[in-house]
């Protein structure tokens, strides 16, 4: 089972007290972009075998959303951090590093 601490409330929850909200990191596109932006926002999607970033909501917690760096063929979690962070924390990015050499990084 995948357990993921809440950066915002410090519970260490099962993933059925959360809910997934998709790929992080992502450039939003809306009004005033072409159609191929917008649909590259609305369904181009990584679906990596390793390192993904998550969104995730501790929805029968705090309900606030936050972000998990793991690893989606061991379930490895490299850690989570508020969803207002614009990209990976340093010292999540240098824990996944040191354990995956070859890691190209999140973009």
């Amino acid at each position: 089972m995948l357990i993921l601490e809440c950066p915002c409330c410090g519970v260490k929850a099962e993933e059925t007290e959360l809910s997934p909200g998709g790929e992080a990191h992502l450039k939003r596109f809306g009004p005033g972009s072409s159609d191929e932006e917008f649909e590259a926002y609305m369904f181009a999607r990584k679906n990596p075998k390793g390192v993904h970033f998550e969104r995730w909501r501790h929805a029968y917690g705090c309900g606030k959303w936050f972000l998990a760096a793991r690893c989606t063929a061991t379930l490895e979690v490299f850690g989570t951090y508020p969803a207002q962070t614009s990209e990976p924390p340093a010292d999540i990015v240098a824990k996944i590093k040191a354990k995956r050499p070859d890691w190209k990084g999140y973009k």
